[in-house]
């Protein structure tokens, strides 16, 4: 099932009602990729964020996913 890149934090929150696969987190990361560097953010600045300490994920699952979001990150620019 293809999902479009989210635009905007609505888009995000409607991704909520779809079942989770491989192509609706490609699709979430690429969004917050596409909607932080509209804000003129960085990518240290996402790194940043990502590794930041918080309940939903230990330190290596943070530093895996700011990985995939910098290999990312550098595929569209």
């Amino acid at each position: 099932m293809p999902y479009p890149i989210p635009a905007s934090p609505q888009e995000f929150v409607a991704l909520r009602q779809k079942p989770i696969d491989e192509e609706m987190v490609a699709a979430a990361i690429a969004g917050v990729i596409k909607i932080v560097s509209a804000k003129g953010q960085s990518l240290e600045q996402l790194t940043a964020q990502l590794l930041a300490d918080d309940s939903l994920l230990d330190m290596q699952q943070r530093q895996w996913l700011s990985d995939v979001v910098a290999n990312v990150w550098e595929s569209f620019t």
